[in-house]
């Protein structure tokens, strides 16, 4: 089987490069290859016996799509793209990197198709962010999308596109609404929701954070690990059972940010809750009250698809992966 990872330098294209060396196959079929490209040169996976190729490359640019798809990958993973922030402060780019990239890929596999017969399975990185307020608590599973954010509406058209490239016959495609990735490893990046993350993991590790919105901010999150998870599981199963709406709302656990600061007193203590600065911050404050407070997912959990419990659980799973198991 040959994979190929598109935004594999990020931290999710990277962890699930990790998976993929650990477990060693896709629904029973061995991963002889892998093609692994992002705008910087990924690292070369530890432990991988098998074909690697890293590219540094703008899926964006003419003729980058055809080059990628060239050695026919069986399933492609499609992270790549520009955060919340980002694209909000930069209205062309935000299109360019992540709705016209996309249709790149997917024109790119239609000609293919025509042409010899290509079929890949196609499993796309969405976003929660397609939501957008006045929202119901839980979101059910048949809630039309309604962005309040240029990043939700890059990524809600891509989910139309998705499914209508699928149902064509094109490729096999599905997308994963991920929730917000909590706690991302590593420093901060431009995504307007990293405080999720920042309020826990600098704490966590004796440093400040500030938290620029109020306790009552309510939220829906995974960890990366679970993430990870999602989109294997995506890759492996059978899509003839997800049906025409190729476009899931992934499960996770629904917290206030005073939810968040209550699972750190209880994993890490009083002195790593004494770090959070609290700075507020309206312009944050405002954007937060359009965000999904969480999902029924119910379409996902029968699907199989698993996240934490709890957010104690989410916090102990970065403890694990990125601290040696000890905060």
């Amino acid at each position: 089987m040959h994979v190929l990872t598109i935004g594999a330098a990020g931290m999710l294209g990277r962890k699930l490069t990790q998976r993929l060396v650990q477990i060693g196959e896709i629904a029973g079929t061995p991963v002889k290859e892998m093609t692994l490209v992002d705008v910087i040169a990924p690292d070369m996976p530890e432990g991988f016996a098998g074909q690697v190729r890293l590219l540094a490359a703008d899926l964006s640019a003419p003729g980058t799509a055809a080059e990628l798809i060239q050695g026919r990958p069986d399933i492609i993973f499609h992270f790549a793209a520009i955060v919340s922030g980002e694209a909000e402060a930069d209205f062309e780019k935000g299109y360019r990197i992540n709705l016209d990239a996309t249709r790149d890929l997917f024109e790119a596999i239609r000609h293919a198709h025509a042409a010899d017969g290509y079929f890949p399975r196609v499993v796309f990185a969405s976003s929660i962010a397609v939501m957008g307020a006045p929202l119901p608590y839980p979101i059910p599973d048949d809630f039309h999308a309604t962005p309040l954010t240029s990043y939700g509406t890059q990524k809600a058209i891509t989910e139309l596109l998705l499914a209508d490239y699928t149902r064509r016959g094109f490729f096999d495609g599905i997308g994963i609404r991920l929730p917000t990735i909590c706690i991302r490893p590593g420093k901060p990046n431009k995504a307007a929701s990293g405080f999720f993350s920042s309020i826990l993991r600098e704490p966590l590790v004796g440093q400040e954070a500030v938290l620029p919105v109020p306790d009552s901010v309510r939220h829906w999150h995974t960890s990366p690990r679970s993430a990870v998870g999602f989109m294997i599981h995506a890759a492996s199963m059978d899509l003839s059972k997800v049906g025409p709406r190729r476009n899931l709302s992934m499960p996770g656990v629904s917290a206030t940010v005073g939810d968040q600061i209550e699972a750190l007193r209880r994993v890490a203590g009083q002195d790593a809750v004494k770090l959070i600065r609290r700075e507020p911050d309206p312009a944050i404050t405002r954007m937060c009250e359009g965000w999904a407070p969480g999902f029924e997912a119910k379409r996902a959990r029968e699907l199989g698809f698993v996240s934490e419990d709890s957010f104690d659980d989410i916090i102990r799973a970065h403890v694990e992966d990125e601290l040696g198991g000890t905060p």
